[in-house]
């Protein structure tokens, strides 16, 4: 091997790298957004690996003119909603009426899970998980994704905005409209298990990686300045 391959070999391997732990830095919130969008475990993945997928092969169009996190979240939006559009899937509707105080439940319920003996609170906890995701899921699709985002992902109303195209001002309005609709349906405490909603577990985010690397890896790697992002 000469040594132009070998420092090409070598600066392939790198980026791989660099790519890498790029992906797993951002998965869960990827993989956040696209569940938000599909409402499919499954479909999300796939839809995750794609958007890896598309931003490796245009990875020489990232100029940094936003954060890596926004460039990729942008991507798996796209994704996701072409990938909707393909299913034919259609959003749930919920009324907007009836608006209680969450809030005042959510301090009940840490009150009242802290005096529980440490299996029942876990209970309890995972309980409320399961019936946060599901409101979650009964959310219109436009609400469910400034959720996941702004409350779940806690991004700033400005990242949310450069990432779905949207006014602040929309954002704001759309994060209102879905914590009354889950105030309305749920009528009980479940900001306590927002930690833990749409759990990103190890096992998946190495499902993940493993799929996007295996293509990279058949592909080959070739120069670009993304590995920078990382560091």
């Amino acid at each position: 091997m000469t040594n132009t391959a070998r420092n090409t070999a070598i600066r392939g391997h790198d980026e791989i790298a660099a790519f890498e732990a790029l992906m797993r830095q951002h998965n869960r919130r990827l993989y956040r957004t696209a569940r938000s969008i599909l409402r499919h475990d499954a479909d999300a993945e796939d839809c995750v690996q794609e958007a890896f997928l598309h931003a490796w092969r245009r990875r020489d169009q990232f100029r940094g003119e936003a954060a890596p996190s926004t460039w990729l979240t942008r991507i798996v939006i796209n994704e996701a909603l072409m990938k909707l559009r393909r299913n034919k899937a259609t959003a749930g509707t919920v009324a907007i009426d009836n608006v209680v105080d969450l809030d005042a439940h959510v301090e009940a319920s840490v009150a009242g899970a802290q005096r529980l003996p440490g299996p029942d609170a876990e209970t309890l906890r995972h309980e409320l998980c399961a019936l946060l995701e599901r409101k979650i899921d009964e959310l219109p699709q436009s609400f469910r994704t400034v959720f996941m985002l702004r409350a779940i992902e806690e991004m700033s109303a400005e990242e949310t905005a450069q990432c779905l195209g949207i006014p602040e001002a929309t954002v704001r309005t759309r994060l209102f409209r879905a914590r009354s609709l889950l105030r309305e349906s749920i009528a009980s405490d479940v900001d306590v298990a927002l930690a833990s909603a749409f759990e990103f577990m190890g096992e998946r985010c190495d499902r993940i990686v493993a799929g996007v690397l295996a293509v990279i890896r058949r592909e080959g790697p070739a120069s670009s300045s993304i590995s920078k992002e990382t560091k």
